[in-house]
């Protein structure tokens, strides 16, 4: 994996770049549609290239391993082969669910003991197992092992937590070292910021993945629970101490104002399920603010379902006809919505990409941002 630095902007920390992979070149800023168990929900394939736009697409370590299991994925010859998409991939470690399957689950330094969400069966995750997993899917980047910590956290555990991830970064650095990339193509190895919302834990842990040289860094443990504020004043402290030459990527944030701020704080990839969440439950993301499309006031509008229409879903069904399908509880209400706020967070990165390579970004930026948060 490459990473080229293109632009920078002059008033803001944005920038741009392109991240060259064995399966495509991905140009950033980007935004990467999670597709947990192998699938981004309700979108075709198709769909997500020719539609959607999308550059490359997420899969989810655990829910891969206990489904459809690593046996399978290797027959396929990896989760390319088997879901037909051959674009790049990326994998997270695994780390989240430590977090989310909290009741569930004990942490020691070998690793994590865990119970199976489908069938309550045991498991136990090491950092080496962890990237034995991201080698059979295939992913063209693979996460590091990293205990993602919960908001508010204690300093004490933080630190402990944010030591032993760095620990466990080692161990996945050296079994990196030890294995082969499989099915042909390259795989790269980013670690995980972790700290909490301490600053001086944040400043250590960044300055500590920077000196493994890996090919990229992400920004982990920002997407439980924390204020915006706080969001963006780690992310601005992290990217400050990650090396400028390395794509940087915070993991599971956010919002499309989310997005544009941490775009300014120099965040050149993101990844969150909200898109297609919010859709599934009628919420749709526009340049003008955030539709409620189950609200009556949709009722008889025979308008399209967006005038900017950055997908072909949006001048080819209307507001009414959406709306009739999500009362009517019609699966094609989710798939039309997924496909639009897909769409939409692609585009918005797009045109990020694009007002900072015209040197007109902060700008954009602020004008962009009131509308965004606004409901309509």
């Amino acid at each position: 994996m490459n990473f080229i630095l293109e632009k920078e902007d002059q008033a803001t920390k944005a920038r741009t770049g392109v991240i060259e992979t064995d399966h495509g070149k991905i140009k950033t800023p980007i935004f990467m549609p999670v597709g947990t168990v192998g699938s981004v929900k309700g979108v075709h394939q198709n769909e997500l290239k020719e539609d959607i736009k999308a550059q490359i697409i997420l899969g989810n370590t655990y829910h891969l391993f206990l489904r459809p299991g690593m046996e399978v994925m290797e027959a396929a010859g990896g989760l390319h082969k088997f879901n037909g998409w051959d674009g790049p991939i990326l994998t997270d470690s695994g780390g989240y669910q430590v977090y989310s399957l909290s009741g569930t689950r004990s942490i020691n330094e070998k690793g994590v003991e865990f119970r199976s969400h489908i069938d309550g069966s045991k498991h136990f995750f090491t950092p080496e197992r962890a990237i034995d997993i991201q080698r059979s899917i295939g992913a063209d980047i693979i996460m590091a092992f990293d205990e993602c910590t919960p908001y508010p956290c204690e300093y004490n555990y933080a630190k402990d937590s944010m030591e032993m991830t760095h620990r466990w970064l080692k161990r996945c650095t050296d079994h990196m070292d030890k294995t082969n990339d499989l099915y042909g193509h390259s795989q790269a190895l980013f670690p995980i910021v972790q700290g909490s919302t301490y600053k001086d834990l944040r400043l250590k842990s960044a300055e500590t993945i920077a000196g493994f040289d890996l090919p990229g860094n992400a920004i982990g443990g920002l997407s439980v629970g924390e204020p915006a504020e706080e969001i963006y004043a780690m992310t601005d402290l992290v990217c400050s101490v990650l090396p400028k030459d390395k794509p940087r990527y915070l993991m599971g944030v956010g919002t499309p104002v989310n997005l544009l701020e941490c775009i300014a704080l120099g965040v050149d990839m993101f990844d969150c399920v909200m898109p297609t969440r919010n859709a599934r439950h009628g919420m749709l993301f526009t340049r003008n603010g955030v539709m409620n499309m189950k609200n009556a006031k949709w009722k008889s509008d025979f308008s399209p379902l967006d005038e900017f229409g950055t997908s072909y879903v949006d001048s080819f069904y209307t507001k009414a006809y959406v709306r009739h399908l999500f009362h009517a509880k019609e699966y094609l209400a989710m798939q039309i919505a997924s496909i639009h706020n897909l769409a939409f967070y692609l585009w918005l990165v797009t045109e990020a990409r694009n007002q900072i390579e015209n040197g007109t970004f902060s700008a954009w930026k602020d004008e962009m941002v009131p509308k965004l948060s606004q409901k309509i």
